[in-house]
């Protein structure tokens, strides 16, 4: 049980890593505190992961906004009396293309929700974070360090890839408290996105599913994807005591597609 006793709050809790990182949450003995922007799917959520809700808290929040981040680190504190990590979850990744074609407002917009709005979350938890340490763990991409040649996605890339920056201050900064700072990058994930980048590819080309997953695959050192539950495993990871001596790193999660 790597988070016995412990208090997470996982953003942006929706269909895929969100729900895999709240569910990996409660099944290592923690306690899970969700958000996400549409109730429905946090209630949804809690239901499937806890269903007697005793190791569950959510609240509707987007993290454009400070006042809503704020409130779901208020949650954790007033539900469980701790925060022992956050796993920042939240993104905007569904802006598609690349600097020629690119509507520079909307990059603003993915900026804030990506960069921005990891930091705001990350700094609503820091008076509970202080009081004993723990950890910030920043879902990255990837695509930050190496763009894929199937899509184009500079905003997204671009953006993760400042959260990785601001990462390496953030560690510096908060160390002296004992709060560990670290980015989780994932590769192609299967998962709901990839799931139906697949069948929309296949569609689209007239072939069986399983050639554009082997395409995919034959990319990696493994012979399989990593999942979304394979990314989660290692947000725990990150988030546990077990982690207590890393900080300011990057972890690739990947299935060996680009090793650094």
């Amino acid at each position: 049980m790597l988070l016995e006793g412990k208090t997470v709050i996982v953003s942006g809790v929706g269909a895929g890593l969100g729900h895999e990182v709240a569910a990996a949450v409660v099944h290592d003995g923690g306690n899970a505190v969700l958000g996400a922007r549409t109730e429905a799917n946090l209630a949804k959520a809690a239901a499937e992961i806890d269903p007697g809700g005793a190791h569950t808290a959510y609240r509707p929040t987007d993290i454009t906004d400070e006042s809503q981040c704020e409130a779901l680190a208020a949650l954790a504190v007033e539900r469980f009396g701790r925060i022992d990590a956050l796993v920042q979850v939240a993104a905007w990744d569904s802006y598609f293309g690349g600097l020629q074609d690119a509507d520079l407002e909307t990059w603003k917009g993915v900026i804030d929700v990506n960069l921005l709005g990891t930091l705001r979350m990350s700094r609503a938890c820091l008076p509970a974070l202080k009081e004993r340490g723990g950890a910030l763990v920043l879902v990255g991409t990837q695509s930050s360090v190496a763009a894929p040649s199937q899509v184009r996605q500079a905003a997204y890339a671009a953006s993760k890839g400042g959260l990785v920056s601001a990462m390496y201050s953030l560690a510096r900064e908060l160390g002296p408290d004992r709060i560990r700072v670290n980015t989780v990058q994932p590769g192609w994930m299967w998962g709901p996105p990839v799931e139906a980048y697949v069948q929309f590819t296949a569609h689209t080309e007239g072939v069986p599913e399983d050639e554009v997953k082997r395409r995919l695959s034959e990319r990696m050192a493994l012979p399989d994807l990593a999942t979304d539950g394979d990314v989660a495993d290692a947000c725990v990871f990150l988030a546990s005591d077990r982690a207590r001596a890393i900080t300011g790193q990057s972890l690739l999660v990947n299935a060996g597609e680009l090793m650094r």
